[in-house]
């Protein structure tokens, strides 16, 4: 009895986490990440907006004619629309990372999913348009959300450089990025450092950090394009 209770506790673990793993991280299905065919790169930006730390990062953006994706928690973009709003009118994506920052592996189905539709709405109050990508935190994914999902395009990522903690400052973050960016990547960052398991300050050092990314990929011949563009 003991021993059946465990096989479909653990049954249910890998059908429930495992399974949706593999098919959007390893297999990429269903899932946007690398495309080995293109010779640009795109950055991904979660966690915001922030009142500091994303109006500096668009103003870095726009100076280098970047256009990126955000990956925005609904309750932050109900505080601060006004960079919600900037983010559309500077071109850029904005995706939804559910309304809190929760695991979708310890969190109910229909929890997560009020959630995403919440920031959905949001979203589109403020912009006028309804978001159709989304971004779960932690990259994790349940059975149940990875088919309830199929109205929005799951963004995961092929490239981080733990951008989250502020240990080893700028000069951690721009070497690991210029010594592993590959044409294709899709490029995980964050302009908030507010979640758990984040420093506060850490996005002080990821923008500082992309000063000089930017004008090496620039010297490499690599350009960034949005997301969308980076898979047609």
């Amino acid at each position: 009895m003991y021993a059946e209770a465990v096989f479909l506790i653990l049954a249910f673990i890998i059908l429930y986490t495992l399974i949706p793993f593999l098919l959007s991280r390893i297999l990429g299905i269903r899932a946007l990440k690398r495309n080995r065919e293109s010779s640009h790169v795109a950055f991904t930006f979660d966690d915001g907006p922030h009142p500091h730390y994303t109006s500096l990062l668009l103003d870095l953006l726009l100076e280098h004619q970047v256009k990126a994706a955000f990956f925005v928690l609904g309750s932050r973009a109900e505080k601060y629309p006004e960079l919600i709003l900037r983010m559309k009118k500077e071109g850029h994506i904005i995706g939804i990372h559910n309304y809190e920052h929760h695991s979708n592996w310890l969190t109910p189905p229909w929890n997560i999913y009020r959630g995403i539709k919440r920031s959905a709405s949001i979203i589109e109050d403020i912009t006028g348009d309804k978001p159709v990508y989304y971004r779960p935190p932690w990259g994790l994914l349940s059975i149940v959300d990875y088919f309830m999902m199929k109205e929005y395009k799951i963004v995961l990522w092929s490239l981080m450089a733990g951008d989250w903690r502020a240990k080893g400052g700028y000069h951690r973050i721009r070497n690991h990025l210029l010594a592993r960016v590959k044409p294709g990547d899709v490029i995980l960052l964050h302009d908030s450092g507010e979640t758990f398991g984040a420093d506060e300050v850490a996005p002080g050092n990821t923008i500082e950090a992309l000063k000089g990314v930017f004008l090496e990929l620039e010297e490499r011949g690599i350009r960034w394009v949005r997301i969308d563009e980076l898979h047609g």
